[in-house]
């Protein structure tokens, strides 16, 4: 079992201070719409936002790469100094060096099999006024279009009383995802485009599942707008473009295919401990 240091927000500075200066050197370019769906920059803790009880938000965010949560993360500090706390996958969290760097960062872990420590640690956040951050797709899509999504990003929403904000990323896979490894070449004066869509604001009585349908259209609808003026021009069959675009990603029901593979396979191996 990793070390698993409390969290520390200098740290967490840390981490977006690398994050910034690897965008400056490889120069990539973050084209976003939407911004003013993002919550008003508020009140500092001296150099990040202020935490305060009924200011959360959870912010749901496309799944295409490894990368997503990294152009969510610096688009948040650049807009309003905020910290986005993630929930991870406990698999994450038994990594040697990845663990110690989530504890540090107090990112939620959902364990593996028991996950209402995980929820309820989640809610107390929101509630707190944290910015908790989920992808309600629960995985990489390799078809890069959104994929069913899993209610908690609602749920928790509704429990906490505070708003999900959609973000949909576009062109981060282009840079590392499942099968395609990091190039410094393509990361080169790489675009990448997001667009936050309008907050959705929900009842304790909400229709949980009819609204995580609705949230995964309007993921959707997002990438849409991203890719209708991404500044890149693909090439035929180009891997990181949706099959329904002439790309040479999988179909939707390759993927769903390829998915129930994964969950079988994962299902004969039993979760990893530390």
């Amino acid at each position: 079992m990793p070390w698993r240091p409390p969290p520390n927000d200098r740290f967490y500075r840390l981490i977006v201070r690398t994050g910034l200066a690897l965008r400056r050197m490889f120069g990539i370019r973050v084209i976003s719409t939407g911004l003013e769906n993002l919550p008003a920059p508020g009140p500092r803790d001296g150099i990040s936002r202020a935490v305060l009880p009924g200011t959360g938000a959870v912010f749901a965010i496309t799944h295409f790469g490894y990368l997503d949560f990294a152009v969510a993360e610096l688009l948040l500090w650049k807009h309003a100094r905020a910290q986005l706390r993630f929930l991870i996958h406990q698999g994450a969290a038994d990594h040697w060096f990845a663990g110690p760097a989530i504890s540090a960062s107090g990112h939620v872990v959902v364990g593996y099999a028991d996950r209402s420590e995980a929820y309820g640690e989640a809610v107390a956040k929101l509630r707190a006024g944290e910015y908790l951050a989920v992808f309600p797709e629960a995985g990489v899509s390799r078809s890069f279009t959104v994929r069913e999504c899993r209610t908690g990003a609602v749920r928790m929403a509704a429990e906490a009383g505070v708003p999900v904000i959609p973000v949909s990323v576009w062109g981060a896979h282009r840079l590392m995802t499942r099968g395609h490894g990091f190039s410094p070449r393509r990361a080169r004066r790489a675009p990448v485009r997001v667009h936050v869509g309008a907050p959705l604001a929900y009842t304790p009585d909400v229709d949980v599942e009819a609204e995580t349908g609705f949230l995964r259209s309007v993921l959707q609808d997002g990438i849409g707008r991203c890719i209708a003026d991404f500044p890149l021009s693909p090439a035929a069959g180009a891997w990181w473009m949706p099959a329904h675009l002439g790309g040479g990603a999988p179909t939707d029901a390759e993927r769903q295919a390829l998915d129930a593979d994964d969950a079988a396979r994962g299902r004969r191996r039993g979760p990893r401990r530390g």
